[in-house]
């Protein structure tokens, strides 16, 4: 499938779902993988605003920062308000867990989540579909160090095995609505 065959399947089971109030979509999958640059044109499709994950995560907690964020951003948007959360604080505290300024997103009838383990378990059913995209490790770990450079390799490593066994025990990419090879080139895609 292309991949702006794949945007439209993801934009079309977005708007067809029977979710009731605020249809999520959930884009996930391992670090490196490629979410962003399927999640971009999703969001521009239906016209939604997209939540970073990496708003939330830090090097040193790939998955417990989930409270803050079902009390900032779930809570508000399920029950059809505003959602308002505080920003992880790269720039001053890239290795601790500190958090920044806060960041608005008003309601919309459609939201793109985007970012490791948004799908996860305590929201799946809540969600209106669920993106897993993924890529083989070497090239993950190729992606981030090109990002952020050699010396964050140990960084990487440690953090892709602890989102790796996060996945496993939750079962993450066995609920995806649709699998995206975030390798594929123009025609490789699959649904």
């Amino acid at each position: 499938m292309q991949p702006t065959d794949q945007v439209r399947a993801i934009a079309d089971l977005a708007r067809a779902s029977v979710v009731p109030g605020v249809r999520l979509v959930g884009i996930d999958g391992p670090s490196g993988a490629g979410k962003s640059t399927i999640a971009r044109p999703v969001a521009a499709a239906l016209g939604a605003p997209i939540i970073p994950m990496d708003d939330f995560v830090s090097w040193i907690d790939v998955a417990g920062w989930w409270p803050r964020f079902d009390a900032q951003v779930l809570a508000p948007l399920l029950a059809g308000r505003d959602a308002g959360y505080q920003v992880r604080d790269w720039q001053h505290d890239e290795f601790g867990d500190g958090l920044a300024g806060w960041k608005s997103v008003p309601w919309h009838p459609l939201v793109v989540l985007e970012g490791v383990t948004c799908t996860r378990r305590a929201v799946a059913d809540l969600l209106a579909v669920r993106v897993w995209v993924d890529a083989p490790a070497d090239e993950r770990l190729r992606r981030g160090i090109r990002r952020d450079g050699e010396s964050h390799r140990s960084l990487w490593e440690r953090w892709m095995a602890e989102e790796e066994a996060f996945f496993v025990r939750d079962g993450t990419r066995a609920r995806a609505d649709v699998i995206i090879d975030g390798t594929a080139g123009p025609s490789q895609g699959k649904k």
